[in-house]
Formats: structure tokens, sequence, C-alpha cells
């Protein structure tokens, strides 16, 4: 199994490949650009290419992370400015080698859900309209502290499916959230997985952010924990270790640091329990 954490891309992305090696990874997660902004930038492509390039050499991969203002299913003239930013995006990832860019499923405040489906599919489809690279849009479900779309399998597996491009679109899971939007319970990840299954979800997954939640099932409430230290704890986590489609499949740790700042015990203990589940 890949598996490695977020890291800071403050001294360019190639350092930032060789700062997830360092701490025992084999995975990353980074920012191309500032997370709290969606102004386009110009990066540095040279450091770009030489990212790529030293994973590809080294046995690494990576995700990028889009910035936190994107929201599909927003509406409106901002929506233009948010994929304008997303393309953004694809293209650093692309130049970095990464397999795609992480988005959150959105956030929906009128009336009707239904259109807040329908901003979805149609802000992806001008991400990916004309877009050539192989680079893909990750959608990530949510927690349901902001509202209850997005925290299903059913939903992601049906979006992707009504887009014109659904090869350009897969899936980022992240644990914590599945927890605390109550979609997996404690000692059901069996059940959750099957049901996965049988949707098409495992189908289309690229990447899983492995966080622990502080707070129990059905909490909706989005607080990470280190691993194994949370709600979701050691056992339910060899369950979902040992599930078949996530082995060739990046886990990335959201987690808080160690005491050396780094996520290197934590990468470590999940190395060591992946192993054992595989036997």
């Amino acid at each position: 199994m890949r598996i490695g954490s977020h890291v800071s891309t403050r001294n360019g992305y190639r350092e930032a490949a060789r700062r997830a090696a360092a701490i025992g990874g084999d995975a990353f997660q980074y920012f191309p650009k500032n997370p709290r902004s969606l102004r386009i930038k110009e990066f540095d492509r040279s450091d770009a290419q030489s990212c790529a390039e030293w994973c590809r050499e080294n046995g690494v991969v990576s995700i990028a992370h889009g910035p936190y203002p994107v929201n599909p299913a927003s509406e409106g003239e901002p929506a233009e400015v948010m994929v304008q930013s997303t393309k953004n995006d694809l293209e650093i990832a692309e130049a970095c080698g990464s397999i795609g860019v992480v988005v959150h499923f959105g956030v929906y405040k009128g009336k009707d859900p239904l259109q807040g489906y329908r901003n979805i599919i149609q802000w992806i489809n001008s991400v990916t309209s004309g877009w050539q690279g192989k680079v893909k849009v990750l959608l990530e479900n949510q927690a349901g502290d902001h509202g209850i779309i997005g925290t299903t399998p059913e939903e992601l597996v049906q979006i992707r499916n009504l887009c014109a491009s659904p090869d350009q679109v897969g899936f980022c899971l992240d644990t914590c959230h599945l927890f605390a939007s109550g979609q997996w319970t404690p000692g059901k990840w069996v059940d959750f997985a099957e049901r996965a299954r049988k949707l098409g979800y495992w189908d289309a997954i690229a990447a899983v952010h492995l966080n622990d939640s502080r707070y129990e099932s059905g909490s909706r409430r989005d607080r990470h924990a280190v691993i194994g230290k949370g709600w979701i704890g050691e056992d339910d986590f060899r369950e979902l270790l040992a599930t078949p489609e996530l082995r060739n499949v990046p886990l990335l740790l959201e987690t808080p640091s160690g005491e050396d700042g780094t996520h290197r015990d934590q990468v470590a203990l999940v190395r060591r329990w992946s192993e054992e589940a595989l036997g």
C-alpha cells in the first residue's frame, strides 16, 4: 500500500516529495497553491516537472488538494472563478505527475437540493471541458456538518455517472467524514465496503484521506484525530486496510502531527497494520 501524509510546498513541489519520503512515506498530498484563495497561480513549471521526475525515480505518488473556497454546488458568478481556479490546479498537478485534484462535493444552501446536484454536474463539466491531461477531478465525500448532500457513496457514483466525461472524475474517500456522517458505523466497515462494491464506487476510487475521528459516528462533526486514537480506532482501520480494492490506492493522513512535527510515527503504524492485514 502507498502511505503518506499532507506535506507543505513552502520550499517547492520537489522538496515536498522529498520531505514525504524522508518521514517514511511513498505517497503525499499537497496544496498546489494558497488553500484560502481562488487566485490563479503562475507556478514554477521546472520545479513541478522536477517533482514528477523525482517521484517516478523513487516510487512516490501524489495527489493535490484544491483550495477550500471551491464549492461546486454553489451558483452564480463565482462558479466560473472556481472553474478557472480548478483548471489551474489540474495544470499544476499534471506538471507534478499527480493522480488528481481533490475537490469537496460542495455545500448548497438553496431550497431545492436537486439544483445543488445540477450545479455540481455543470461545474464538473465546465472544469473537464477541453482538459486533455491525465489528472482527474477527485470528489471528496462530506461529513454532513454543512448539510447532508455529498455524504453517501450513492450520490457520488450518480453524479459521476451523469457527468459528460466520467473517466475524468474519481473519488477521494475521507474516513473521518464517512464516520462523522454516519455512513460508517463501528464494526460495520465490511458492510460499507460491500455496499460500495455493489454501487461501483470502488471502480473510481483514486485516494483515501485516512483520518480518525474526534467524535462518534453520526455526529456530523468534522474533526480529525490521530490514527488509532479516535472513535474509529485500530480494529476498524485494520478492517479497512484489508479491503482488496484499496491495495493500490494511496492513503494520506490529514491528522494532527506527532511530537516531532511530522507524521512519521503514524505512517509507520499504518504501514505495519496494512502489512499485517494483507498477510
